[in-house]
Order: C-alpha cells, then sequence, then structure tokens
C-alpha cells in the first residue's frame, strides 16, 4: 500500500506541477534515462505449478469477477453491515455467495475434516483398545489374501507417491516466498531509484530542450549568412535554364568565327600555294618532256631495234603535264576580309561580360539583404527568449523538493513494512516448514512400512511366526497411522486459513490486474468520491468531469507515454498555446516576405555583339561553293603519276642498248622522280589541308542565317523575360527560401511540442512500479505461491485419509499375531474346522488353562483331545521365563 500510495502521489504532484502553469534538417532526441527495473517478470520453471493451481481454482471458481458487488461495497466504504441495512441488497448477498460457492463448500470440507478427524481418531483409537477396529491380534487366512496384500501395498505405494509430490509443491511455495521476498527489497529499491530517476529528468529535459533551439537558430543563421547562395543561388538556378543555353550558343558562335578566319587564311593560303605548284610543275614536266624529245630525235632512234621503243617513250610524252583545275582555284580575300572585320569587335568577350553579369546575382542578393538579414536575428532571438520563458514556466523545480522528501518518507515506511512482512514471513516459512515435514515424516513412516513390509514378508510364515521386519513395517504403518490422527487436522487448519484468503486474491486482485478489470471498476463514475464523475480527474487535474481513467493512465504509462498527454494536463496549461507556430513565426515571415531586391542591369549581350552576329551571317562564306572547291582540291597535280611513269620509263629504258639514249633516258625519269618527290607531294599535302578546312567551313556556314537569327531571337525573349519578369522569381525563391529558414523553427517548435506531450518524463515507471506492487510483489511473490501451498499440502492431507486406511488394513498383514485360526482332520475322511486360538508363545492365555495343567506340563479335557502342536506349544510355555515373555509383550 506504501509503493501504491508513492504513486499516486507522483501523479499527483505531477499534475500540480503543471497546474501552477503549465525539419527537415535537423533531427531531434530527448535524452532519457536508463532504468533498473524489468517490466517483465517471469517466475521461471515454477510458472507451471502455478498455472496448474490457477487452472484449479477456476474450477473451485468459475464465475466472473463480480463487478457490481465490488462496486457496492467500494460504495458503502467496505462495511458489510451497510450492506445488509438494506433490504435491496439481499439479492447482492446471495450473488455474493454464489460467486464464493466453490470457496464455502472447500472451507466446508476443510472444517468437516478438522472437526472429524480429532474425532474419528479418538473413537478409532478406543476402538483399538477394545481389541476392535482390528485391534485384536488375530487374523483369519483367506484364499485371496495375497492378492489384497499386494493390492493395497500397491494402492499406499501410490497415494504416498502423490502424497510426496504434494509436499514437494509445499516445499517448492515455501523456498520461492522464502527467497522472493529477500529480492523484495533490491526491488522496492530499483523502483524508487526509477521514480526519483524519472523526476530528476526533467530539469534535464527542459535544458536539452531550450539548448536545441540554439542549435535550430545557429542553422538559421548559417543559412542567412549563406542568403547569396540560398536566395541568390535559387534565382540564379531558376534563369539557368533559359540564359545558360543562350550564352553558350552566342559563345560557340564567337568561337565559330574564330575557326572560320583560321580556315579562311589557311585555306586561302592553301589554294596560293597550290596555283603557285602547279605552274611550277607544269614548268618543270615541259622541260622534261622537251628534253626527251630532243634525245628521241637522234640517230640512235633510227636503228631499227630501237624505233619501236623510241616511238613507244614519244607517245607517252603526251602524259607529262600538269592538272589545269589547281591553278583555277579561286581566292577568299573578300571573305577573309569579311570575317576580319566581325573580329574587330571581341564577341568572346562580350559573352563572358554576359556571363559574369548573370552569375552577379548571389552578391548583388548579399550586398541588398545585410540589413534585413540583422533584422531577422534579432526576431530569431526573441523567439528563443519567448520559447525559454514557455519552458521555464513549468515551476518543476520547485515541486522536486517536495516530492523527494515524499519519497524519502515513503521508502522509510516501506522499509519499516518490509521488515514486518520479513518477519511475518519467517513465522509463515516456519509453520509450512513444520507442516511440511510433520507430512514428510508421516509419508516416511508409510515408505518405511511398505519397505519393511514387503521385504521381510515370508509368505511360508504363519500370521503368529512372521519375521522382526515384517512385524516392524506393519508397526511403521501403524505409527503413520497415528501421526495421520494426531497432526492432518492441525495441518488442514493452515491449509484452510491459506486457502480463503489465497483464492480470493488470485480472483479478486491478480486476475482483474491482469485483465484490467480492476481499473474498469475504479473508473466508475462516482464511485470513489460522490461528487466526482471521474477520480483521477478530480484528483489531479481538479475537473472531474474530465475523462481520465485509471486504465487510461495505466496503459499510456506502460506504452511510455509522457506525463502531460497521460494525465491529459492540456487542461491545465496549454503547452500548444504557448508554443503556437504562428505566434513566434508570423513575424519573421513577414519581414521575409518583404524583401526588396533588384536586380536590373542584367545585359547578356549589347548591340555591338549583336551586330557581329548579324555581320557574321553576312559574310559570305555560305556562298562559297564548298562541293566545287572540294571537287578541285581532291584532284591530282598531274595527269598521269610521276612515279609509275618513271619506272615505266626506266624500263623501257634498260631495253634499249648501251649509248647515249639509254643514259638520257635513264637520267630523266631520274628527274621525274625528283619532281615529283619535291613538288607533288608537297601538293598532295596541302590539297589535304585544303579539304580540312573546307569541311570546317562547310559545317560552320550551313544555315549560318538560320542559326544566327534562331541565336538573336534567343537572346531577345531571355533578355526581356530578365527586364520584365525576374521580379516573380525573385518573389518566388524569396518566399521559398523565408519557408526553408521558417521551417526549421516550425520543425523544432513542433517537436518541442511533441517532446513536452508525449516524450518528456515517460512515466514507464508508475506502471512497472504498479506491476511490481501487484503482479510481481503481492500476486507472484506472495498469492501464487500462498496457492500453491495449500494446492499441495492440502491435496497431501487429504490424500492420507484412503492412505490411512489402506495402511491400517495393510498392517495386519505384516504384524506378528497373537493367535491364528487351524483346521484339524476328522476320522471319517473329510476334513471339520474346528478353530483352536493358538496362543503366541510369548503372551500365553494363562486364565483359560487350568493349574494343574500348567504343573504337570500337559492339558486334560474330555472332549476334544488337544493337538499334538498344542501339547508341544503347552510344554514350551514352561521353558520360557515369565520375565522374558512380558518384556516382549511389551
Amino acid at each position: 500500500m506504501a509503493l501504491l500510495f508513492g504513486i499516486l502521489l507522483l501523479l499527483g504532484l505531477c499534475g500540480n506541477i503543471i497546474s501552477e502553469n503549465t525539419s527537415e534538417t535537423l533531427d531531434y532526441e530527448l535524452p532519457t534515462s536508463k532504468y533498473e527495473t524489468e517490466d517483465t517478470y517471469s517466475p521461471g520453471p515454477i510458472s507451471v505449478l502455478f498455472q496448474m493451481v490457477r487452472i484449479f481454482i477456476y474450477i473451485v471458481q468459475p464465475g466472473d469477477f463480480p463487478e457490481d458487488s465490488i462496486r457496492k461495497f467500494i460504495r458503502n466504504k467496505f462495511e458489510v453491515s451497510a450492506v445488509y441495512d438494506e433490504p435491496e441488497n439481499i439479492v447482492l448477498i446471495l450473488k455474493i455467495a454464489h460467486y464464493e460457492i466453490g470457496v464455502i463448500l472447500c472451507v466446508i470440507v476443510g472444517v468437516l475434516f478438522i472437526i472429524l478427524l480429532p474425532v474419528v481418531g479418538c473413537i478409532f483409537a478406543i476402538c483399538r483398545c477394545c481389541n476392535k477396529c482390528g485391534g485384536k491380534m488375530h487374523q483369519r487366512p483367506k484364499e485371496n489374501a495375497p492378492f489384497q496384500r499386494r493390492c493395497l501395498a500397491i494402492s499406499l505405494l501410490v497415494i504416498c507417491v502423490l502424497v510426496s509430490i504434494g509436499i514437494i509443491y509445499g516445499f517448492a511455495a515455501n523456498h520461492h516466498v522464502r527467497h522472493r521476498i529477500r529480492k523484495s527489497q533490491k526491488l522496492i529499491d530499483s523502483n524508487l531509484k526509477d521514480l526519483r530517476t524519472l523526476v530528476n529528468e526533467a530539469p534535464q529535459q527542459i535544458d536539452y530542450i531550450v539548448d536545441q533551439f540554439n542549435t535550430t537558430k545557429e542553422k538559421a543563421f548559417l543559412d542567412l549568412d549563406n542568403i547569396h547562395s540560398l536566395l541568390g543561388g535559387g534565382i540564379l538556378e531558376r534563369l539557368k535554364p533559359k540564359v545558360i543555353p543562350v550564352l553558350d550558343e552566342i559563345q560557340v558562335m564567337a568561337k565559330a568565327i574564330k575557326e572560320t578566319k583560321v580556315a579562311l587564311e589557311n585555306m586561302n593560303q592553301n589554294f596560293k600555294s597550290l596555283r603557285d605548284g602547279s605552274q611550277q610543275l607544269s614548268n618543270s614536266l615541259s622541260t622534261v618532256k622537251q628534253n626527251m624529245q630532243n634525245s628521241l630525235q637522234g640517230p640512235e632512234c633510227l636503228l631499227p631495234q630501237v624505233s619501236d621503243i623510241c616511238k613507244n617513250i614519244e607517245s607517252s610524252l603526251s602524259q607529262l603535264e600538269g592538272n589545269p583545275e589547281l591553278s583555277k582555284l579561286p581566292s577568299m580575300d573578300t571573305e577573309l576580309q569579311n570575317i576580319n572585320n566581325v573580329l574587330r569587335n571581341d564577341l568572346d568577350a562580350m559573352v563572358q561580360k554576359g556571363y559574369q553579369s548573370f552569375n552577379d546575382i548571389p552578391k548583388r542578393v548579399q550586398v541588398q539583404t545585410t540589413n534585413i538579414v540583422a533584422e531577422i536575428k534579432k526576431l530569431l532571438n526573441t523567439v528563443g527568449s519567448n520559447v525559454k520563458d514557455a519552458t521555464k514556466d513549468i515551476p518543476i523545480q520547485k515541486s522536486l523538493s517536495e516530492f523527494n522528501s515524499h519519497m524519502d518518507d515513503i521508502e522509510k515506511e516501506i522499509k519499516q513494512k518490509l521488515h514486518r512482512a520479513e518477519e511475518v514471513d519467517s513465522y509463515w516459512w516456519l509453520c509450512s516448514l513444520i507442516s511440511c515435514f510433520l507430512l514428510l515424516l508421516i509419508v516416511i513412516f508409510f515408505y518405511l512400512g511398505l519397505l519393511c513390509g514387503v521385504y521381510g514378508y515370508d509368505k511360508h510364515a504363519t500370521p503368529t511366526t512372521r519375521g522382526f521386519v515384517s512385524n516392524t513395517g506393519g508397526i511403521f504403518l501403524m505409527v503413520g497411522v497415528g501421526f495421520c490422527f494426531l497432526f492432518c487436522w492441525i495441518v488442514m487448519i493452515l491449509v484452510v486459513l491459506s486457502f480463503v484468503p489465497g483464492v480470493n486474491m488470485e480472483k479478486l486482485i491478480c486476475e482483474p490486474y491482469a485483465n484490467r478489470k480492476i481499473f474498469q471498476i475504479l473508473d466508475t463514475p462516482y464511485l470513489l468520491n460522490k461528487e466526482w464523475k471521474y477520480y483521477i480527474s478530480g484528483m489531479v487535474l481538479k475537473k472531474p468531469d474530465i475523462e481520465l481513467t485509471f486504465e487510461q493512465i495505466y496503459s499510456d504509462c506502460k506504452n511510455n507515454r509522457g506525463i502531460y498527454s497521460t494525465l491529459q494536463l492540456e487542461n491545465l496549461f496549454n503547452i500548444s498555446e504557448s508554443l503556437d507556430i504562428h505566434k513566434h513565426t508570423d513575424n519573421i515571415n513577414n519581414r521575409l516576405e518583404r524583401l526588396d531586391i533588384k536586380l536590373g542591369g542584367i545585359v547578356l549581350l549589347n548591340e555591338e555583339g549583336k551586330n557581329n552576329l548579324k555581320e557574321f551571317s553576312n559574310s559570305g562564306i555560305d556562298n562559297i561553293d564548298y562541293d566545287t572547291l572540294l571537287a578541285q582540291s581532291k584532284t591530282s597535280p598531274g595527269k598521269v603519276n610521276l612515279i609509275s611513269f618513271s619506272y615505266d620509263l626506266d624500263t623501257k629504258a634498260d631495253r634499249l642498248p648501251p649509248g647515249q639514249l639509254k643514259q638520257s633516258m635513264k637520267s630523266e625519269a631520274q628527274t621525274i622522280r625528283k619532281i615529283h618527290q619535291d613538288q607533288v607531294l608537297p601538293m598532295e599535302r596541302t590539297q589535304v589541308d585544303v579539304q580540312k578546312n573546307i569541311k570546317i567551313l562547310q559545317r560552320t556556314s550551313g544555315g549560318l542565317k538560320e542559326k544566327v537569327s534562331k541565336i538573336l531571337q534567343s537572346l531577345d525573349s531571355v533578355q526581356v523575360f530578365i527586364t520584365n519578369d525576374i521580379s516573380s522569381v525573385i518573389v518566388e525563391e524569396t518566399k521559398k527560401f523565408a519557408k526553408k529558414i521558417l521551417r526549421y523553427f516550425e520543425h523544432y517548435l513542433e517537436w518541442v511540442e511533441l517532446a513536452v506531450t508525449e516524450k518528456m518524463v515517460p512515466c514507464k515507471p508508475v506502471a512497472t512500479a504498479m506491476d511490481s506492487a501487484f503482479k510481481v510483489i503481492l500476486c507472484g511473490f506472495i498469492v501464487d505461491p500462498l496457492n500453491l501451498f495449500w494446492f499441495g499440502i492440502g491435496k497431501a492431507t487429504f490424500l492420507l485419509l484412503p492412505a490411512l486406511i489402506i495402511a491400517v488394513k495393510l498392517a495386519k498383514h505384516y504384524r506378528r499375531m497373537e493367535s491364528e485360526d487351524v483346521y484339524e482332520d476328522m476320522e471319517n475322511g473329510y476334513h471339520k474346522a474346528h478353530p483352536y486360538g493358538i496362543h503366541n508363545a510369548v503372551m500365553p492365555s494363562l486364565q483359560t488353562i487350568p493349574p494343574e495343567t500348567l504343573e504337570n506340563g500337559n492339558a486334560s479335557y474330555d472332549e476334544p483331545q488337544p493337538h499334538a502342536l498344542d501339547k508341544a506349544i503347552m510344554t514350551s510355555l514352561q521353558t520360557i521365563p515369565p520375565e522374558t515373555s512380558l518384556q516382549y509383550y511389551f
């Protein structure tokens, strides 16, 4: 009860504390403490036995939880007399009786056991003393005696085993209580420490919340300091898709103009080189041709064998001429002059100025927003002060010392009660241990009786001649029977006394606590206080009409929710209103939206640049017939391949006879090859360069006017957009930047609200403390072992009743009898039974024997004559000292 009082006090103080007052890029995590007490409890393997007992309890008391009856008793403040005073409550009494009918019947059986067992024991003892109820040491032999003895022994053994199991249950329950009660102090200390931690972490969490505002503010300040890259960069990125492609095209066109100039210069130079080379080649070939014709006019060609060769050589001389097409290549001076005129203005530098003007937007934004950024920082510092004041309005520090003092008193009271509980547990443990040992002693006597009786029994021995071990077994059984009558009713008193509270605590406290029906009872309107609809809201919030229930508090605390939302403290201090996002951020938002940024004067390309583009498109390079020039440049410098011609001439010269003609032809062949090497090859290389330049110019000039026209149109369009519509882009980007800054604080304030309402001071230790008080200590440490104790000991005690009866019957088969029945053979050939009591040699019955018979050592009867065995026994009586037989008897 002290621990429960501490929990309720904690809830009340939390209510008093509040009643006195009430990002996307930032991640906050409220620091939480680690608690020592585990929120789960497992009794271990013994839980199987506890569950078995619960099943038995359900069989005994299967009725549903009597909610109406409990409510009635609570309304009457647990006064039974108040219930009886009202006639209409008779039905309620009948309901309670019906609910407790199983317990009542079990108690009646137990009381009857307690009353009747000692009475029956006394009657049984008196009856035995009168040689009744099996007290006469005489046994008649029966045909089924061995079978009966075995059945009785097996039955007694089985019952003893079951009784032993019940005693083990009792020992286990007793040990469990002893062991767990000693751990209660540690569990209570752990719960109290967790409750202190729960209270002490609140100031730390408040400080953390305030510190996180500084982190958020620093992030916002960093963004404000980088307004040139965030806001200016945002504007720049919005304009880039329109501006950069146009500037890139103009830059490409400026590069093309330079490449065109280079290509034209190279091509014009190459054309001149080809024209000059063609003329020189024609002159050289004409000289060679003339020399060869002169040689062929000599007398050697008149020889018959030489004339054909000479004619052949002479006919081939027409091929030694240059290509007239190369000499017709035009001059590019006019086009080159036009391009040079275009390049008088540096278009590339103009484009770079356009890039620079465009890229200066972030710098211009920063310059224009310096004063506004300073004002916004001041506003943010003001918001920080408001948030700090809102969090500090909760006077938690003021109540901590009061709560800690109460905690100290609670802890002192718990320790005192725990010390008393340990004393009570010691007495209970001792009584339970004595009970278990008494039952164990009885069972041990039964086990010893069975052991001695079974192993000492001789089937050839007569009842009066049974051995010492067998007789000892029978005595052990009767001692066990005696102890049963002496102690079992006392043990049953302990069983009944533990059964009644154990069952009712299980059904009325532990089970309703597990299924939370006990909270539903306490949450009944106007139950605990006739003026309050909801007791807990009236106690904590001072507003009893607010639906705040024990079950909801326990569930929320079990889920580790914060005290604020658990106790619905928004009814006392509305944190949402104090930390209203719009109240703190509207001023900042308005100031950011009033940013007046001017970005006029951005010129991507001036008029001179545009004129350059137009002049370039009118330079005439697109009118050049590049296909014709390309075809001309691809023609061979000569009509024939000079190398092939020279080698052919060498071949023909080799067929000439030695002489001046042959030598002359050989020399001319060599000259032709030199002409090819010195003149034709350079011209061919020049032709390759010409072809490259023609292709460059052809690519550049293709659709030149359309390209330039399109570029100028795009440039004009973008320039108009920058001049007229850039303000809309600035406004949009300014709102986006303002939203980004405000989002930090919106995210922070949302987190603060969430942290205070859901996570700050999580009350899981409260639910854990309640579980520790009820589920663990009361039910797990006390009720479950108590129920297991009465279940095991009660079962063992009841099973001793049949064991008692069987032991009495079985002892008759093991003990040595004083007399037995015998049978004689008669003269007529058939058997006629005449029972004669054969007296035990250790205890002669001298009352029925005449004195003279004892003196003479024999007996004289008229009829019937004694049997020879009787004579032998009677004769042996004289040899036994009286004191020996008397001692053996006792």
